[in-house]
């Protein structure tokens, strides 16, 4: 019997798992892990939420298959968000589509529009969906730079003129998982300006719309005139409203794309339970106090990152947006790479962090910290990174 499967054979050992076996494994011996690495949000949903939550679950008719494309009060409560925040108005009976989260709308999508021997640019380093989503549905990855700079654009260039066979689909998020990099509407004028002319699909991952730190919010790519030509983008409710246990995400823009997804997921779930889809409703129509609550508190925590592992002889660069923070490693360790020090620093320090490579080759000698511990906590993280460094 084949046990050398296709798909399988085309993904890597996943770069994450020894880490996540050595912090399971100090656990177990009763060691005191401060887990800075899975992007996993510590707090919970509004209150009003939750009771949405148990009032629909309450009720008996609740409880059987629910819609794949998601409840059309979802759907709509999705299409106002839009209109509020971006000034968008998309129609939620064939521009949005309810996801259990984004990484399954984007993996969905990949299988929805690839082919094999398709070629996808996206970037690098990257959240990994963005690659493995198109790779296990058998397409060939080009890596474009990460940051969205003059460089980003030259890439493309060079991806469009010498790619054989010429790439379809082009994969592009911010803020970014995990550079924390952030774009502006003229560049995402530009992409769209782009993708029209060379006939790219473009899939734009908007998971952290709400975490930005600065005067100017996040835009949205649908925000460009035409950009609903060529562009899908995923949003998620996971660290917006602190639901990332939910699994509620969204897809919105071009019907091409949507109609395909639709089509695919219809074959494949029957969408969330109703109960958490009616409560997703309730957090997108209700009131907003925890985006400004859940924005604030991220920037006290990057503050106090960046303090106290700057105190503690560990430079780094605050971040724009996110609940990420992309470091380099310390000088001294750079011959180690990524894993070899992301062990270590667990190891001796006590503070579990994400290995840059495991985001991509070009993530190679930095590694993520994610904001998901209280400043205490953040505190005690610096002072044994300190005793680690003196080491």
């Amino acid at each position: 019997m084949n046990d050398d499967f296709y798909r399988i054979r085309r993904l890597p050992p996943y770069v994450f798992a020894e880490v996540n076996a050595m912090k399971a494994a100090a656990r177990a011996r009763g060691e005191d892990i401060i887990d800075l690495g899975m992007g996993n949000p510590d707090g919970a949903p509004p209150q009003h939420v939750i009771d949405k939550l148990t009032e629909v679950a309450r009720n008996p008719r609740a409880h059987g298959y629910s819609a794949s494309k998601g409840i059309a009060g979802l759907r709509r409560a999705q299409a106002a968000y839009y209109s509020r925040r971006f000034g968008v108005d998309v129609d939620p009976d064939s521009e949005v589509i309810v996801t259990l989260g984004s990484k399954e709308g984007l993996a969905n999508l990949a299988q929805a529009i690839t082919a094999p021997g398709d070629v996808v640019l996206a970037p690098n380093p990257s959240y990994p969906i963005h690659q493995f989503g198109f790779i296990i549905a058998g397409a060939a990855i080009r890596s474009i730079p990460a940051a969205p700079g003059p460089e980003f654009f030259t890439r493309l260039e060079y991806a469009i003129r010498y790619t054989v066979p010429k790439p379809t689909v082009l994969v592009i998020g911010y803020p970014s998982n995990p550079t924390a990099y952030v774009a502006d509407l003229a560049f995402y004028e530009q992409v769209v300006a782009f993708a029209r002319e060379h006939k790219l699909w473009v899939i734009s991952d908007l998971a952290y719309a709400e975490i930005y730190f600065g005067d100017v919010p996040t835009p949205s790519i649908l925000q460009v005139p035409d950009a609903r030509d060529v562009a899908i983008e995923f949003t998620s409710l996971s660290k917006t409203y602190s639901m990332a246990g939910w699994r509620i995400g969204f897809a919105v823009g071009n019907r091409t794309l949507i109609n395909a997804l639709t089509r695919v997921k219809s074959y494949l779930d029957y969408g969330a339970f109703t109960p958490v889809q009616a409560a997703a409703a309730a957090a997108l129509n209700g009131p907003q106090d925890i985006i400004g609550v859940n924005r604030q508190l991220y920037k006290s925590r990057r503050d106090c990152l960046v303090e106290s592992f700057g105190r503690a002889g560990w430079d780094i660069p605050p971040p724009q947006a996110s609940m990420f923070a992309w470091v380099p490693i310390p000088e001294r360790f750079h011959n180690l790479g990524s894993m070899a020090f992301a062990k270590q620093l667990l190891t001796e320090a006590g503070v579990a962090v994400s290995p840059g490579v495991g985001f991509g080759e070009e993530g190679e000698g930095y590694v993520r910290i994610a904001l998901v511990e209280n400043e205490q906590r953040i505190r005690q993280a610096a002072r044994g990174v300190k005793k680690f460094l003196a080491k």
